[in-house]
């Protein structure tokens, strides 16, 4: 974390090169005046090159990217949709805007989709599931994607936090039905805005590309005024000047994630001096650290630890701050959910607020070389003489 870190002349030096060769920004037609620059099918090429997919899909942000997917499937009012309760709202939001009904399982002890939850929670509605590799860590997906086969489910890999990330050398994104990826201004790399999905299956490639753009098939037989149609849609196209920084920003992705993986080893270290435990990964996976997460042994004990970083100039993201926007639990003005709920999705979902009330993140950052240093600095003091920190609580 993030992409905007990385932003330096060479993304100027795309976009300039759009303004130079006919200042098309639409990803469609203009052919007399754009010099033959494509950069959004350009950008999707890359992209599936990376991934190792059959094809992929520019849209507009991680968000779009989700509702593309779940039409892509044809979610159908009372059909279910399973996600886990540690995700950004963009989650359940797509689900409820396909027409679905979301359903919430567990998180485990490592943030992760709760296997047993998920088996249990499957109906004859259920339709789709889409874990999320949260904060740089792989889903155990291997289990995901059993239970899936068992029941003739669809998987959707939510991989807004996991771009980078593999298991068994199979790129995140790449292992379900669809991967749904983000470009956001906090993420690995940066479009401002913008999102991609990928695909092995021409077929839902094909529908989710029509319904991206209207339902427009871009069948070379006719002029877009005139083209066929598969289906009616939406407008989630990205534009040119997105693609341009994103391939950029794309041939950067290995190096920042070396990094951070080389920072999350030392900071392993140091948070094994204390009583405190690193979040795991399963052995044949791939994180990319995008954020290091580690777990106090009560709630009580996080926040304190937070105080403590705070007070010596290290930030946290996610954990413990902001973790309205990031708990299915605190969802409650979501139509859908209280519908299924009541009042009770709190209580459903408490095993997960306790496992993530213990939890601290701490996003790893290029231009922040120092934070090692700090840490090691404020947790030396808090296991110390922790009166400090209670006193002024």
């Amino acid at each position: 974390m993030p992409g905007f870190e990385l932003i330096d002349y060479k993304e100027k030096e795309a976009v300039l090169k759009i303004f130079e060769n006919g200042a098309v920004f639409f990803r469609h037609g203009f052919d007399n005046l754009r010099n033959n620059i494509y950069e959004v099918e350009a950008f999707e090429k890359d992209f599936s090159s990376y991934i190792g997919s059959n094809f992929s899909l520019a849209v507009t942000s991680g968000t779009a990217a989700l509702r593309v997917a779940l039409a892509a499937i044809d979610i159908q009012p009372g059909d279910e949709v399973i996600t886990q309760s540690f995700t950004f709202v963009a989650t359940v939001e797509a689900i409820v805007e396909s027409g679905g009904t979301p359903v919430i399982v567990n998180i485990d002890k490592n943030l992760d989709m709760d296997i047993k939850d998920l088996e249990n929670k499957i109906t004859h509605k259920t339709k789709c599931i889409i874990p999320v590799h949260m904060l740089g860590t792989p889903s155990d997906m291997l289990s995901i994607l059993d239970i899936a086969k068992k029941n003739k489910l669809f998987v959707i890999e939510d991989v807004a936090w996991g771009l980078g990330g593999s298991i068994k050398n199979k790129k995140l994104g790449n292992l379900g039905d669809i991967g749904t990826f983000s470009f956001d201004h906090a993420k690995s790399i940066t479009t401002g805005e913008g999102g991609m999905l990928c695909f092995n299956n021409k077929k839902l490639f094909e529908k989710a590309k029509a319904w991206h753009d209207h339902g427009h098939q871009n069948n070379p037989k006719y002029p877009r005024w005139e083209d066929t149609r598969l289906s009616s849609g939406f407008n989630f196209r990205m534009n040119e000047i997105q693609a341009a920084i994103g391939r950029v920003q794309l041939k950067k992705l290995d190096k920042l994630i070396d990094y951070q993986l080389k920072q999350k080893k030392i900071l392993s270290e140091i948070i094994g001096k204390y009583d405190l435990i690193v979040r795991q990964k399963n052995f044949q996976d791939k994180e990319t650290a995008d954020s290091f997460i580690f777990f106090a042994d009560s709630k009580k004990t996080a926040l304190l630890i937070k105080k403590c970083f705070m007070v010596n100039g290290i930030n946290t993201k996610i954990l413990p701050e902001a973790i309205t926007w990031h708990f299915a639990g605190e969802f409650s003005h979501i139509k859908s959910l209280r519908d299924k709920y009541g009042k009770k999705l709190k209580q459903e979902l408490s095993i997960s607020l306790d496992n993530l009330s213990k939890a601290i993140s701490l996003p790893i950052m290029i231009n922040n070389n120092n934070l090692n240093t700090k840490v090691e600095k404020a947790l030396k003091v808090f296991f110390t003489n922790p009166k400090i920190i209670y006193e002024n609580n």
